[in-house]
């Protein structure tokens, strides 16, 4: 199987890889103090992952993706909102 790269995929990965670090970084944090936690980098990480892998779902013109992707970015800015709101 031959893998064909350009910008497109590399976006595109990158964006995958911002987005499932998010999990990473949570484990972390949650081993860190010793429950389970949610850093506010999860919620960036989710946000600018998504918002890139959106761009590439709308270059691929996939309509799941699209949705899945938009819906997903408005729970994370909301999620961002209210922590910002509370401080």
């Amino acid at each position: 199987m031959k893998i064909y790269w350009n910008p497109w995929i590399v976006f595109g990965l990158i964006g995958q890889a911002m987005f499932a670090s998010r999990f990473i970084v949570q484990w972390i944090c949650s081993e860190k103090k010793g429950q389970s936690y949610i850093p506010i980098i999860f919620w960036h990480l989710s946000l600018v992952g998504g918002m890139i892998l959106l761009i590439y779902a709308l270059y691929k013109r996939d309509t799941v993706f699209i949705v899945g992707q938009a819906t997903g970015l408005l729970v994370y800015s909301r999620n961002l909102m209210l922590i910002y709101k509370r401080r």
